[in-house]
């Protein structure tokens, strides 16, 4: 039973049911939270997944607390009814530790997807490292996505005989994705593909940016849009009021800058093939983009990610404003550094994740 309830767990968790639902040897039963709600559901029809469980435990303004409520109160309910052999949960949101938890408590092993990130700071980034900690301590199987992430497992003491390296699945969902070429929503943006203009994608959202950081990223955008009147910056703003009220006083009138609506999934990867450049927040991006040959500037402090930093792909950068000027004015204008970045190897796999990971559950015993 895969279980997930964002955005990023459906992404990540599509190709690993895809794959689940070819087996000869195993029944796959979907179960979503609905967590996130509409933003889920667009990933599951791009994918052409249909739940066979929804906990819809959407509430507006929900907390972390109430997340996790409602998802182990919903799963035990279900658990009772729909027994599976295994779940399968994927990552650090509060949907997996849930669904981690609530199967352990029942007996039912759990599968975790995406095992073994670290950031080494407990509260950053903020709830997911300690969600992921807290789900590899009750996780029977832990699927890394990499050598480094097998390494912090190992250190934590985790038997290596129950860690598999298997890629990280996000590849695979880019790929399967690119090769739809879905349409853009936004006729700004069909306009920008046919124009061929150079892009600067910006997604940020972090809680632990939120407020004097956010505010200070804002103000750094529109210095970069004023200096470069030739590039384009596509801002796809996060629906959080407290994002929209930091980041959209300093860039709302910049003639350069699309302000849009969150992207579905497939439009998403459409535009970041496009990008000439990605500044983010995010983490999901920082594995993304190198596939792509996209470098990436990470506004943040530290990463659960170093593999892509050490491959050369993504670089961190902080908050600071005037930083952030700089690092993205270096890309723009040094070829040499640019290059570097662009043409380093990718660290998160080949699109084959999915395949190794379902082989690993089915020798699960």
């Amino acid at each position: 039973m895969p279980i997930y309830g964002t955005r990023p767990e459906a992404i990540k968790m599509a190709p690993i049911v895809t794959e689940l639902k070819r087996s000869e040897d195993m029944d796959c039963f979907v179960t979503v939270t609905g967590q996130h709600r509409s933003m889920l559901d667009q990933v599951n029809s791009l994918f052409e997944i249909v739940p066979d469980h929804d906990l819809n435990i959407f509430e507006p303004g929900q907390s972390l607390n109430g997340i996790l409520s409602r998802t182990i109160d919903g799963l035990d309910k279900l658990f009772t009814v729909n027994r599976p052999d295994a779940v399968v949960v994927q990552g650090d949101t509060t949907t997996s530790t849930a669904g981690a938890i609530a199967a352990f408590y029942q007996g039912i092993p759990v599968v975790h997807v995406e095992a073994g990130l670290r950031s080494h700071n407990l509260f950053s980034p903020f709830p997911e490292e300690a969600n992921r900690k807290m789900t590899s301590q009750i996780a029977s199987l832990h699927l890394a996505p990499t050598t480094t992430s097998r390494d912090n497992l190992l250190r934590e003491n985790i038997p290596a005989q129950n860690i598999v390296v298997t890629g990280n699945t996000v590849i695979d969902a880019l790929f399967m994705t690119i090769e739809k070429n879905v349409p853009f929503t936004d006729p700004r943006l069909e306009q920008l593909a046919a124009d061929g203009s150079r892009i600067l994608l910006v997604t940020t959202h972090r809680r632990e940016n939120q407020g004097e950081a956010m505010r200070g990223m804002g103000r750094a955008l529109a210095r970069i849009a004023d200096a470069e009147p030739d590039l384009t910056m596509v801002v796809p703003l996060h629906k959080n009021p407290a994002v929209r009220s930091a980041v959209m006083p300093a860039i709302e009138n910049k003639s350069n800058i699309i302000v849009s609506e969150p992207l579905d999934y497939g439009e998403f990867c459409r535009l970041l093939a496009m990008s000439h450049l990605v500044l983010t927040d995010s983490g999901g991006v920082q594995e993304e983009a190198p596939s792509l040959g996209v470098p990436v500037l990470v506004m943040r402090e530290n990463t659960e990610r170093p593999e892509a930093v050490e491959a050369g792909v993504v670089k961190l950068i902080g908050t600071d404003e005037d930083r952030i000027v700089a690092e993205v004015n270096a890309l723009l204008h040094d070829e040499t550094l640019y290059a570097s970045m662009s043409e380093a190897m990718n660290p998160y796999g080949d699109g084959t994740a999915a395949t190794r990971s379902v082989a690993a559950v089915a020798a699960l015993h």
